[in-house]
């Protein structure tokens, strides 16, 4: 099992707006029945920092679905407003050990 967390540093003012938009994600992700993850905001460390987290059963599950063709336009439009709230990010890709 692995857990994937993408990182996003946000503009100053819009965790309001990212916090709205990942709703809207994880409407889109439930219609095509992909992983809806959780998010999550700081309380310490480098403000604005806004985290989405999903696990998966392999690292070959998320691979396979960063390329599911499922909702692509969707997702594009989604994206296009989301990436404007964005200073930057990265992404943590952990083994869960149970």
């Amino acid at each position: 099992m692995i857990l994937v967390r993408e990182v996003f540093q946000l503009k100053v003012g819009k965790a309001k707006e990212a916090k709205a938009l990942y709703h809207e994600a994880s409407a889109i992700a439930k219609k095509y029945s992909m992983p809806e993850g959780r998010a999550l905001t700081d309380l310490t460390g480098a403000y604005y920092t806004f985290v989405w987290e999903n696990t998966y059963p392999s690292l070959a599950e998320w691979e396979k679905g960063m390329s599911d063709p499922r909702g692509a336009e969707e997702w594009g439009a989604w994206y296009q407003k989301f990436a404007p709230l964005l200073d930057g990010g990265h992404r943590e890709i952990f083994s869960i050990v149970e």
